[in-house]
């Protein structure tokens, strides 16, 4: 089995506003605001990335900021996505050795499909098939 690498992570918070100005401010990361269509979620750029905002740096990471909400507390952590190149077959694997899926994949636009999962020692995490680039 080739090696499924980390691709992401994600930190959820309360007022994303003060977020973006601590990380900004204190890393130099970029932040840039989608909209209601795609939850209000922030993107954050730690590394130097393409014209197709992939990273250049073999290794590196980009990630985002989300929305804290009251009704998904076990979903409030940070966390990271790690690419697979079946998601159906990425969440059979963690099904098959213990862990637990959490819904269903989501399709996200421009991006690719993605799941969350809990793996055995309950820290959540997510799996994501990437869009192949054209």
């Amino acid at each position: 089995m080739k090696p499924n690498p980390v691709v992401h992570f994600e930190l959820p918070a309360e007022d994303r506003e003060r977020m973006r100005s601590f990380y900004e401010k204190t890393f130099g990361w970029q932040t840039h605001q989608l909209g209601a269509e795609m939850g209000d979620y922030i993107t954050v750029t730690t590394t130097e990335t393409d014209e197709n905002r992939m990273v250049k740096t073999p290794g590196t990471i980009n990630g985002g900021f989300y929305q804290k909400h009251v009704v998904e507390p076990e979903a409030q952590h940070p966390s990271v996505v790690i690419a697979v190149p079946n998601i159906e077959e990425g969440m059979e694997r963690v099904k098959a050795n213990g862990g637990v899926i959490h819904g269903f994949p989501v399709d996200i636009p421009g991006v690719g499909k993605f799941v969350a999962f809990t793996d055995t020692e309950g820290n959540r995490l997510s799996i994501l098939q990437p869009n192949e680039r054209v």
